[in-house]
């Protein structure tokens, strides 16, 4: 990775800040808790009057902009764009802060604890559906397209009997969060091999501890991602399905989302994190090894491991087509009342 360039601050216009202290209703930070976690949401329907703003902080002459980003190698894109310089380039100081999913970087948004964060798109659909006024400024991850080798595969025991994704019909699987993206893909992949996917009973169980419980017997077979993927895959794990990949070819997994009324109040922050995102994606599609450095950096993952996982493509503007077949399905599930309106969900490409 080419070391980061250092801009000069005096060409650099500061972005207007347009965020105003106020105090979070418990009733908002309820429903957003609930948006990206089990997926089961209940409450209110977002007010713009019941966020909080903070007014943010200026170093020199560029605009810092905080990013809630869980650390899984789906973000690695945002680290090499910073490391790289992209958005130093565009006047923002860039500052990530760790979360552990939807259930923090959503009310975080809402609340203006983050400028901008980073979630996959049932939760935003989820999300949108209850009321709360979310809108994707820039992608994040998408799968390969290959079902065989993407980052993400439901993968049951070597002598399981089950061997392929129609016979999961009627078994237990797990995901890391229920009525979310893994369920739903799992599902749809399951109808279109043949199966019945409104048949499969899901358990919630984290990517860490998923082929523990199924080494244990306690589910049929489990959802893993990567870097958790490949040691599975070289302990005794066989892949039957591709979710991802199975939904649809150019399904784009997740992205960096901000609320409505910031994109509408500060155009020029929006434009300049979402063309340094794009940047970033582009870059880190073209260089494999500086996205297995980066994510060496915020994760704990073994360096011999990081050279052997399947990283996801990063490609910086959303399919329409593939998200509208990911809304239907989740529709169909029950986890969404209506179809989400992609208008406002994406950004115009």
């Amino acid at each position: 990775m080419k070391k980061p360039r250092c801009k000069e601050a005096s060409p650099i216009r500061p972005f207007k800040s347009i965020r105003s202290r106020a105090l979070v209703t418990a009733a908002v930070l309820s429903l957003a808790l609930t948006a990206c976690g089990s997926g089961t949401l209940s409450g209110a329907s977002n007010s713009a009057d019941a966020r909080t703003s903070t007014s943010a902080a200026e170093t020199g002459s560029l605009t810092k902009v905080s990013v809630g980003a869980i650390p899984i190698g789906d973000v690695a894109p945002i680290h090499v764009g910073k490391a790289q310089g992209f958005f130093s380039d565009e006047g923002i100081d860039l500052v990530i802060e760790n979360t552990n999913g939807g259930a923090v970087s959503v009310p975080g948004v809402v609340a203006g604890s983050y400028d901008f964060a980073f979630g996959n798109l049932v939760s935003l659909m989820v999300a949108r559906d209850k009321g709360l006024d979310l809108r994707y400024v820039a992608n994040g991850t998408s799968t390969t397209g290959e079902q065989g080798k993407d980052f993400a595969a439901v993968v049951v025991l070597e002598d399981s009997p089950i061997k392929t994704a129609k016979d999961l019909s009627g078994k237990t699987v797990t995901s890391n969060n229920l009525a979310n993206i893994g369920d739903t893909t799992i599902r749809a992949t399951v109808d279109k091999e043949g199966g019945v996917g409104s048949e499969l009973t899901f358990v919630e169980i984290a990517f860490p501890d998923a082929f523990a419980a199924l080494e244990a017997k306690q589910v049929d077979a489990t959802l893993i991602l990567e870097p958790f993927l490949t040691p599975a895959l070289e302990q005794g794990g066989r892949a039957v399905l591709w979710p991802y990949a199975g939904a649809h070819e150019n399904l784009d997994i997740g992205g960096y989302f901000t609320t409505g009324e910031r994109i509408e109040q500060d155009p020029e922050l929006v434009a300049a994190f979402t063309r340094a995102m794009s940047k970033s994606m582009e870059f880190s599609q073209e260089n494999p090894e500086a996205v297995r450095t980066a994510i060496g950096t915020y994760t704990k993952t073994d360096p011999e491991l990081l050279k052997k996982i399947t990283l996801p493509s990063f490609t910086p503007v959303f399919s329409r087509e593939a998200a509208a077949e990911l809304g239907a399905a989740a529709v169909r599930y029950g986890t969404l009342n209506k179809a989400p309106d992609l208008d406002l969900l994406l950004p115009k490409n």
